[in-house]
């Protein structure tokens, strides 16, 4: 099967609106989530001008109910189902309504230890720990500690995206952390590999916990001295309302629906084509994850027939690209939410940064052969 001309041609005008349209047009960075809601509603429709044998494409029911379920569950606890739009909604509340407890006890924490080994804790623990707590609650509790920190704005956007990217990590390790490693985990449970909750931890953690701690030390560089100007957010600062909570919380979960039609959109470019490269050209190819739904790329280019160097070059590229911009993974599209940083903010240290982070694990796998 070819993609006929006039599909290729549309896909790639989606394609290049969700990348550049951001950074181009301020309505579109002011509006993203409803942007890329309208963005995965015409993928998916041109999806529908596609057959693949054996696979389904375009619209139907199941992929309107996990567009509409997905930001919901994510797991279950006694039966509850256990979505990111439920724990930002909660603990946006929580935070809502005993904001300044909660802010004297991070503010204190800024008082007995320095700015740089704050950070480098921040980015470490937060990064190790994502697998276990999840992506969502670390990227929730970074961002409440990274704005009660005593620095400029400047530098609480590189704090931000750098730790993003060790949560990005981290929440690989295990399937607790993000759909990314839970979808891998599931592909990988049969023949040959049989994977079980520590799979992931015993393939990558070699990669990931080192890099952790390379964004640690990174993070520290980035934290200048402070002056008297640069001060954190306190309790009698907090200035949300009722209402900036659950619209945040609805802005993530049309944020979540709106990836989940990109990546169902764009599944026959990436069956087509994306799965017949050659692993070390799809590690880079893969940077596309950096705007569309990871876990759709993983669900279509993860399966048992892959041997181990295909499939840590593709999970690592997903986990390493996923940081470079916001609709990257879930930590940055909390963290940017709640902090309100724009597109061109994220992308003038992420995409830098992804880059060289990128150059440095393809040398590590594919020339060191580590």
């Amino acid at each position: 099967m070819a993609l006929e001309v006039g599909v290729l041609i549309g896909f790639l005008v989606i394609f290049l609106a969700v990348l550049l349209g951001p950074f181009k047009i301020r309505v579109i960075e002011e509006n993203l989530e409803p942007f890329l809601l309208v963005c995965g509603i015409a993928a998916m429709t041109l999806s529908g001008f596609v057959e693949i044998p054996g696979e389904e494409t375009g619209w139907r029911m199941e992929i309107i109910e996990e567009a509409l379920t997905s930001p919901l569950h994510v797991g279950e606890i006694a039966g509850i189902w256990i979505g990111i739009f439920q724990i930002v909604l909660i603990v946006g509340l929580i935070i809502y309504k005993w904001h300044e407890p909660i802010h004297k006890v991070i503010r204190k924490l800024t008082d007995i230890l320095s700015v740089k080994i704050l950070g480098f804790l921040l980015i470490v623990v937060l990064g190790l720990s994502s697998s276990i707590m999840s992506a969502i609650l670390a990227s929730i509790i970074l961002v409440e500690v990274v704005n009660a920190m005593p620095i400029s704005r400047k530098s609480k956007i590189d704090l931000t995206i750098i730790a993003c990217f060790s949560i990005g990590l981290g929440a690989a390790l295990t399937p607790l952390g993000e759909p990314l490693s839970t979808i891998a985990v599931s592909k990988l449970s049969g023949e040959p590999y049989h994977a079980d909750f520590m799979f992931l931890f015993n393939m990558l953690g070699k990669y990931i916990i080192p890099g952790i701690l390379a964004f640690g030390i990174v993070g520290m560089f980035f934290l200048g001295k402070t002056s008297p100007k640069d001060q954190g957010i306190g309790a009698s600062d907090y200035s949300e309302t009722l209402k900036d909570v659950i619209m945040r919380a609805v802005k993530v979960y049309v944020f979540i629906a709106a990836l989940v039609l990109l990546g169902e959109g764009f599944k026959p470019l990436i069956l087509e084509y994306f799965i017949k490269i050659p692993s070390g050209i799809l590690y880079w190819v893969n940077m596309v994850s950096a705007i569309l739904d990871n876990a759709t790329l993983c669900a279509a280019e993860i399966g048992p027939a892959l041997s181990e160097l295909q499939i840590k070059s593709i999970l690592m590229g997903l986990l390493i690209a996923g940081g470079m911009l916001i609709p990257g993974n879930i930590p940055n599209i909390i963290s940017a939410g709640k902090l309100g940083i724009t597109s061109r903010e994220w992308a003038r240290l992420g995409v830098p940064m992804g880059l060289v982070a990128m150059a440095v694990y393809f040398v590590i796998i594919f020339v060191l052969g580590i």
